[in-house]
């Protein structure tokens, strides 16, 4: 199975993104926090997870007869190789997305439902900017987020951290062409169109 069949399944997806964090979970711990999903299904894409190597078993004891597991994430398994990004197809490249950006409003859904939220408070925000960057720039701005980001991806749980989920997109604006009357226009990209199941 290709990775990105593998990872980009809804639930297998939110089992992958429960362990981010550095997180070590137990089967009936994960369940409680994706108590939505049925536990044989659960149970079922953990299982693949692990023999594909996503998850890994990091601990075991005896609960009531049986054999308790706990899980971490392999996460250089957990993500779409490079390997496999450079031949996928546009409408691969959409499903991705699409997936992506479907996990990224379920997550915040189910912190709105949760608690009670106060955005402000939590620091639940969401921008979005645009840049002028030669291709050196956008390699050294890209550059600068993860010697930003890697020590605090280090960080482990702790009494006094929450888990905050950081998400990234990063997307080329449209390019531009001169048009007859001197005037640039967005170049129009082709469509793709693409079948979708129910």
């Amino acid at each position: 199975m290709a990775s990105a069949d593998l990872l980009l399944h809804p639930v297998r997806l939110r089992i992958v993104k429960a362990f981010l964090g550095d997180r070590a979970l137990t089967t009936s711990q994960l369940a409680a926090e994706l108590d939505d999903v049925p536990a044989g299904s659960l149970y079922r894409h953990i299982a693949l997870l692990v023999k594909v190597g996503v998850l890994q078993v990091v601990g075991e004891r005896r609960v009531r007869g049986a054999v308790e597991r706990t899980y971490t994430l392999r996460l250089y398994a957990a993500q779409i190789q490079p390997g496999e990004v450079a031949f996928m197809t546009l409408d691969e490249h959409a499903q991705a997305f699409m997936a992506y950006v479907a996990g990224l409003l379920a997550d915040f859904d189910r912190y709105l439902a949760a608690g009670v939220p106060d955005p402000v408070r939590d620091g639940a925000a969401f921008r979005v900017a645009a840049m002028w960057l030669t291709e050196a720039e956008f390699v050294d701005f890209v550059r600068d987020l993860q010697t930003l980001a890697q020590p605090r991806l280090a960080n482990a749980p702790g009494k006094e951290r929450r888990r905050r989920m950081l998400y990234s997109v990063l997307l080329p604006g449209p390019e531009k062409r001169a048009t007859g009357d001197g005037r640039d226009r967005a170049r129009q990209e082709p469509t793709h169109e693409r079948n979708e199941s129910p």
